[in-house]
């Protein structure tokens, strides 16, 4: 674990603006580049001088010229363009790392892929270890001669390769798991066991368990899994955690990712975070979301852990997630119509209205940001009324607050208008988009996908503010990808989905730093290369502004700075 220690070691500039003593010199100045600001006052520039951990200056390379000392370092980009450090607005910090540690599933092109993959593992795994995977996604298989329920598998040949091994594989949304026979034997699953409220054990005609899992059923076996991590001891427990900082901090600095919206951790987690932080071990730094907890331990917590950005900081925290529904995929979004492919289902509640009604009080009394996962279209009016409900109550004018909806994917278009009224950020991932389109249609019939599905357009058209990201690891934490699918919703099949919703290249880099950066309340620290700022920087080896939009995805990252100091190089 040296390679671990050392990069964690190394992992954070502690230095703020405000202890940097006054100097004509700057620590670092790049030059030569073409250097795209995201600022609209001054949009390209030729070189950027940083001091300490902000920027000090942004100009041509002459401009800058004064500023090199003795002690400068100056890193010559021959042409390359700079951008601001990209900010992952939707993911899951540990999560993303967890995945690089279990079996990837999101390459299988059929379900006997995943079955050979699981056969593999148990080959080489101790008795009675458990098997971890994720990524499947059912719409992406080609199906040989399985027997389906709700169009997955059943477990059988799952259960013929590990019989004694329990299995756990979950699905690429994170709203649905698979089972083998050992894992629902090990959770107490048995025919006789109900439905939790929001969740599906799906069942054969015989009423045989088949192993799939839809939404809050997955913790009837994850409280199985919480045992089993238990009987490893706490020492392995903190090396697997601390192995996922590392991990996911490497893959994002890799792929320019300077700052991550952490969609949902608990305070435990939180209070593991500061430590790191402290400890000057956070590779990039993490706006983390309140999640897990109950609303009467939120009350008694929530203003100990206000954390606003100051400085150099690497961790804040200001906001709370609430999830009302599942995915779309999962069957689980909440629609205001059945879906077209499970006749008469509208989708799952996975949280109480009056419960995130409740928790929305208590945010504005401690002065919280509310980001809620909503989904489907019955998912979406809910949350907008829940929110506009609130403000009332409050006599608050909510568009100061910021409040989110994570994902925004399916609207009814009489709501559109709502968010940019409202001032309600639609926190989106443009992936998903280009991800899901093949299969959309399935679930909602090709009328209403065209009349509610990632209407960006429309909502940027009417005022809404829009973050965008990846929802890692539920997609691949590569923003290039998202960016270009922002721009140009070409799928996998080379059709573009619904192609008038597109963003223009200058919407999308601006959500994906700026507009991330505001629905953080982080705008006037970061976001963009303006001087003041922090030196969260890319440097990338083409212009996303004038690359054909089908070569945006493809994009090298040359080098990550985070604060001024230089994270990744490739």
């Amino acid at each position: 674990m040296a390679f671990l220690t050392v990069m964690l070691l190394t992992a954070c500039d502690s230095t703020r603006p405000q202890d940097a003593a006054p100097a004509s010199a700057a620590d670092l100045v790049l030059m030569g580049g073409n250097v795209v600001t995201v600022d609209a006052d001054f949009p390209r520039a030729q070189a950027i001088a940083v001091q300490g951990s902000t920027i000090l200056a942004v100009g041509s390379d002459r401009d800058l010229q004064g500023l090199i000392g003795a002690n400068t370092q100056v890193i010559q980009l021959k042409g390359r363009t700079v951008i601001p450090g990209l900010i992952e607005g939707h993911g899951h910090y540990l999560g993303l790392g967890r995945a690089q540690q279990i079996l990837d599933l999101n390459q299988a092109e059929k379900f006997t892929d995943i079955v050979n993959q699981v056969g593999v593992a148990v080959d080489a795994a101790q008795p009675d270890e458990w098997v971890f995977g994720r990524g499947w996604h059912q719409d992406k298989w080609t199906l040989g001669d399985e027997t389906l329920v709700d169009g997955v598998p059943v477990n059988q040949t799952l259960n013929n390769v590990s019989a004694d091994n329990p299995v756990l594989l979950g699905h690429a949304s994170g709203h649905a798991a698979y089972v083998n026979d050992a894992a629902l034997a090990a959770a107490g699953i048995t025919a006789q066991t109900p439905d939790p409220p929001g969740g599906t054990i799906v069942r054969d005609k015989l009423g045989r368990a088949t192993g799939l899992l839809r939404e809050t059923a997955q913790r009837l076996v994850q409280d199985a899994v919480a045992q089993y991590q238990l009987s490893l001891g706490e020492d392995e427990l903190r090396r697997q955690i601390d192995e996922q900082v590392y991990l996911a901090g490497k893959v994002a600095l890799a792929h320019g990712v300077t700052s991550f919206h952490d969609a949902g951790v608990d305070f435990a987690t939180i209070d593991y975070f500061r430590q790191l932080e402290a400890e000057e071990r956070l590779p990039i730094r993490l706006y983390a979301m309140v999640r897990g907890e109950s609303n009467a331990e939120m009350g008694a917590k929530l203003a100990d852990y206000f954390m606003p950005l100051e400085g150099n900081d690497f961790l804040t925290v200001r906001s709370i997630k609430r999830q009302i529904d599942g995915a779309l995929g999962a069957h689980g979004a909440w629609l205001l119509k059945p879906y077209a492919d499970l006749s008469g289902d509208y989708g799952l509640v996975l949280e109480p209205v009056e419960d995130i009604e409740e928790t929305s009080r208590l945010a504005i009394e401690h002065g919280y940001q509310v980001n809620t996962h909503a989904i489907g279209t019955r998912a979406n009016r809910e949350v907008l009324d829940l929110y506009q409900r609130q403000w009332e109550a409050a006599g608050l004018d909510g568009r100061d607050l910021r409040w989110r909806i994570e994902h925004a994917q399916h609207i009814h278009p009489d709501d559109i208008p709502r968010f940019g009224q409202m001032g309600v950020i639609a926190a989106i991932q443009g992936v998903h988009c280009t991800s899901d389109g093949p299969w959309i249609p399935r679930r909602l019939g090709l009328a209403r996908t065209e009349q509610t599905s990632y209407r960006w357009r429309d909502l940027i058209d009417s005022g809404a503010r829009i973050n965008n990201g990846t929802d890692a690891p539920v997609e691949a934490i590569n923003p290039f990808v998202s960016l270009q699918a922002s721009v140009d919703r070409v799928m996998a099949d080379g059709q573009a989905f619904f192609p008038a919703q597109a963003m223009t290249r200058e919407e999308a880099l601006h959500s994906y730093t700026l507009g991330n950066a505001y629905s953080a309340f982080e705008d006037m620290h970061k976001g963009s290369i303006t001087p003041g700022k922090l030196a969260d920087l890319v440097v990338v080896d083409r212009d996303l502004m004038t690359v054909p939009a089908n070569q945006i995805g493809g994009t090298q990252v040359e080098m990550t700075l985070v604060g001024g100091q230089i994270r990744y190089q490739r």
